[in-house]
Formats: structure tokens, sequence, C-alpha cells
């Protein structure tokens, strides 16, 4: 593909913004821990919720969406869609809490819900795993995904493209911290859902296609269907199966963890959580990255998927299809913009993942086990230089990668039936540390089985592991002792949870009773009506008939402003009715 002036213009633009951030954040975010990587708690919603949405919208998001829609036509999406049941979880449950824990990482949670040595190794071993194989990871395939946009339309190889990619996002992460990431997200964002929404534009005006009218009439009606079908494999359709289907909304939402999507609101939604001002600007920016996360992102990238399956319907490799969009359908000024915009994904992903990882190795390993003494600065400097070490053994993770969706798959099973403790350990104070260690590496061990025995794959594989992985950490949880009243009680006043779970604690030791749930989880279906009626709402109106989207549409509504108003009325910041 070649590039103008003017696109090359715009391009080179993308890259010096974040830099020209970083210098002028570099300062600030060296005076602490705190302002390096929690940005002072100082975050306002609106720039906290952007900065979450901006992460989970990288390179390898739109590829892999054209990849799912490939194999399992629009429904496919289901394996993320499914997690907006967790996402407002996270919103009515969760984000009020992690603020108010008041800690530097979600990591470092382990040691003030629990005690002893075992919270000290729980907390070490978590931090690393998160921090190294499961963070290389991530990085590794979001570098894949921009490798490959970058070998269809400039011809650089793999090799080329990661090292700029990730040399030009190490420096100025390394130099700039949370703050200088946030700032930079709220522009990428808005750059990168312009290049999506143009790639779709262009793609649906070609005469194969045919626009909106072109993909109604000759692609397969199960191809568009939202959920899963019983013909699937007849002729060419591509559609869903029941068995993924259930695996997705009714195991894989709360048991699976997955960055962006973790039960229990953890990783880095925590960061910008526990980096906002106050509870009201926590539960706020939870709101906001869902609402958009859900409803605002997903059809261009879908329109566009389902735009390469008429248009390029033999390829070897269905994630590259999104690339030649780029390539072959987009004008001049059009192409620099779009490249842009997509370096702008990239580099706002990769920042979030690189401060989020090095937080864990820096607060909760070095600072926490090694260094505890040092100063300030020291922290600081060792955080920016580990940045650039996740950077480099992160290149090496995407040379060995094949696809996205192969990557997300990976960290799916591996994380899968551990989403349940990382819920109950706020709300049922029989949950201890072994509970949580077990049900850290029960996983692994299932899916290890699975692969040597020849089982279950991919998604129906979680309904094994989740299984065998519940059953391990309920009976770790039996056999070994309860925390301490004392470390219970603490955690117990410092955090405030509602629900039945704390009631006996709170009667043993005379601290005021726990509050209702009822009231959230009313508000939590609410929640999510709201969210999947606006997503296939504006899905109907697109593919399907608008006499049934406007209903849903009106439905949404709805529940949107009598969820507004419910937490309106209740303060924002009351975790009781």
């Amino acid at each position: 593909m070649a590039l103008t002036a003017l696109d090359w213009s715009l391009l080179v633009a993308f890259l010096v913004f974040p830099l020209l951030i970083a210098a002028r954040s570099a300062g600030r975010a060296g005076q602490s821990l705190g302002q390096y990587f929690l940005a002072g708690r100082e975050l306002p919603w609106w720039l906290a919720g952007t900065s979450m949405v901006a992460t989970t919208f990288a390179a390898d998001t739109p590829l892999a969406v054209t990849g799912i829609v490939a194999a399992d036509g629009v429904a496919g999406n289901w394996i993320w869609w499914s997690a907006a049941l967790g996402s407002m979880l996270s919103v009515l449950f969760f984000a009020r809490l992690w603020r108010r824990a008041g800690i530097p990482t979600d990591v470092a949670f382990v040691e003030i819900r629990y005690s002893g040595r075992r919270a000290a190794v729980l907390r070490a071993v978590r931090a690393l795993y998160l921090g190294l194989p499961v963070n290389c990871m991530i990085i590794g395939w979001v570098n894949l995904a921009m490798a490959k946009i970058l070998d269809v339309t400039l011809g650089w190889d793999r090799l080329t493209a990661v090292l700029a990619g990730l040399a030009l996002t190490g420096v100025y992460v390394s130099l700039s911290g949370l703050r200088g990431v946030v700032l930079t997200d709220l522009i990428q964002f808005g750059f990168a859902m312009l290049g999506a929404v143009a790639i779709a534009a262009f793609a649906l005006a070609d005469p194969a296609v045919g626009g909106l009218e072109g993909l109604r009439t000759r692609l397969p009606e199960e191809t568009l269907q939202f959920l899963p079908t019983l013909d699937q494999g007849v002729g060419d359709t591509v559609a869903l199966s029941l068995a993924a289907f259930l695996a997705y909304l009714g195991v894989q939402w709360w048991a699976s963890w997955y960055p962006g999507q973790e039960p229990g609101g953890g990783g880095y939604l925590a960061q910008r959580m526990m980096a906002a001002r106050d509870e009201r600007h926590s539960v706020l920016a939870t709101l906001w990255f869902t609402v958009a996360h859900y409803c605002l992102r997903p059809w261009p990238w879908i329109l566009a998927a389902l735009a390469t399956l008429l248009l390029y319907p033999d390829l070897a490799d269905p994630e590259s299809g999104y690339a030649l969009l780029i390539r072959d359908h987009l004008p001049t000024g059009w192409r620099g913009l779009v490249l842009g915009g997509f370096v702008a994904a990239f580099m706002s992903t990769m920042s979030t993942q690189l401060n989020w990882g090095t937080s864990y190795l820096v607060h909760d390993v070095y600072a926490r086990f090694l260094r505890p003494d040092a100063d300030e600065r020291h922290y600081v400097l060792v955080g920016r230089l580990t940045t650039l070490l996740v950077m480099v053994l992160s290149a090496a993770v995407t040379l060995y990668l094949e696809s996205v969706r192969q990557a997300w798959e990976i960290v799916l099973e591996a994380g899968a039936g551990i989403g349940l403790v990382l819920i109950l350990r706020w709300y049922w104070w029989r949950v201890n540390a072994w509970s949580e260690i077990a049900a850290m590496l029960a996983p692994l061990l299932g899916v290890l089985y699975l692969r040597l025995t020849g089982g279950a794959a991919f998604p129906e594989s979680l309904f094994v592991v989740v299984a065998w992985t519940t059953v391990c950490w309920l009976a770790v949880t039996a056999l070994t002792a309860p925390e301490t009243d004392d470390t219970l009680e603490v955690f117990y006043r410092r955090v405030r949870p509602p629900g039945p779970g704390w009631g006996a604690l709170a009667s043993r030791v005379g601290a005021p009773a726990p509050g209702p749930m009822a009231g959230q989880l009313l508000d939590w279906v609410a929640g999510v009506a709201m969210i999947y009626g606006a997503l296939f709402g504006v899905g109907g109106l697109l593919l399907h008939a608008p006499a049934v989207a406007l209903p849903t549409l009106g439905g949404s509504l709805l529940c949107g402003v009598w969820l507004y108003r419910r937490l309106a009325a209740r303060g924002w910041a009351a975790v009781t009715d």
C-alpha cells in the first residue's frame, strides 16, 4: 500500500503526540509510586473510564473479531459479549470497594484480606504470574495484531514491526507513568474509533458488498444471527454452536480471568478505579467503560468483518482480512489517519499493559520483599527500568504466537475457575489464602490433563476445567483454617462489604451488621438489560428489522434512566439500600 506525504504526516503526528505528553508528565510521575502508577488518585470519571475503554481497544481486537465472525458468525462475539454481565458486577458491586480499599495494586489486596506467610507468598506468586507470563502473553498478542497490519499495509516483517512498536511505546510509558497514559488514551480512543468507522464505511461501499443491504441479502441468515443456531455446518454457513454459547454465557464470564473482564473487577480496571478521585468517580468511570465497550464499539468492527466474508472468502488467515480492508479500500489521507488510529490504539493498550504489569513487579515484589526501605524516587527508577525489561520479554513471546484468538483462548483456559474465588473473597468471610492459591493452580493442571489426554477443546473445555477448579478450591477451603477474626474484622471495617456472607463474623466481633444486597442485584439486572438492549438494538437496526430494534433500544433507555436514578438517590458511595 502506497502512502502519500499526507498519509505519512498524519502517521508521524500520531507517533510524536504520546512522546510530547510523556515529556510533560515525566516530572510529576517521578515524584512517587503513587504518582507513577495511580496518578495521585486524582482522575475524574470521564478520564479514568475512557482510559479503560481505550486500553481494551487495541490492534488485536478488530482482527480477532474478524477471525471470530469468519469462524462463528456474528454470534461468535459472545466470547466477549458475555463479559458484559461481569462488567456490570464491577460497576455495582466492586468499583466502590476497590476505591475504598486504598491499596496500590489489586494484588496487594491479598495482604489486607488474608494474613501470615501464606498471604505474602500468594501476593508474590500472583504478582510474578500476572506481571510476567500473563502480561507478556497479552502484550504479545497485541504486538502480533499490529505486526499483521503493518505486514499487509507497509510490507514490514514481524520482527521489524514488533521492535519498532515496542521501542516507541516503552520509551513514553517508562517516562510518563499512569497520568501520561490516561491523557494519551483520551485522544487515542477518539481517533481509533474514527478509523474503525471509516474502515467499515469504505468496505461497505464496495460494489461486491453492496452496503448494509448487501450484507443482509448476500450472507446466510445464520451468519447474521445474534444467538446460536442448531444448523451449523450446513453448506458454507458459519454460526456459533449451542455448546459454545452456553460455555460463554453460562460459565466464562464469572469463572475465567481475562484482562479487562476480570470477575471482581481486578487488573488494570481496578487500577483505574483506585486512581479515581472518590467512590462516585470510580463507579461512573466503570459504568462509562461498560457502556462504551459493549454499546459503542462493536458494530464498526463486526460490519467490517462481515464485509471481509464477501471480499476475501478464501483467506487462510481470516484475521488478516481486516488489514486487507485498510490496504485495498482506503483513499489517500484516510490511509494515514486509519493507520495512525491503529497505532494510537496499539500504543494505548501497550502503555497500560506495561504500566500495569510493572506495578506488580515493583509494588508487590521489589518494594514488598527485596527493597522495602528504599525511597520513592528509587522505586520510580526501578519501575522505568522494569518497564523496558517487560517490553523485551514481550517481544520474544510475540514471535511464537500465530493468531490473536489462540492467545485469547490460552489465557481464558489458564484462568478458568478462579473467577468465583475473586468474587467471593469480597463477600464471604470463609475464603482464605489457600482457597485462592488452589484456584490459581487447579486450572493449569486441568488444562494440562486435557491436552495430554486429548480431552475437550476450548470453549467446551471450560465446563470441565471450571468444575474441577471449583471442587479443588472448595475442598481446600474446607480442609484449611479460616483467617483469624482480627484479620477479618480489620478488612470488614475497612471495606464494608454488604451481604449475608459477613453476618457471622460481624456478630462474633460486635461490628455493624452488613447491609442487604437485594437492591444491588436488581440494579445489576437492569444494567445488564440496558447494555444488551443497546447492543442488539443497534445491531437490529443495521442487520435486521427496525420494528424489532426500536422497542429494544427504548427498553435499554428506560433501564438506563432507572439505574442512574437509583444510583444517584443512594448517593453513589452507599453500599446498602
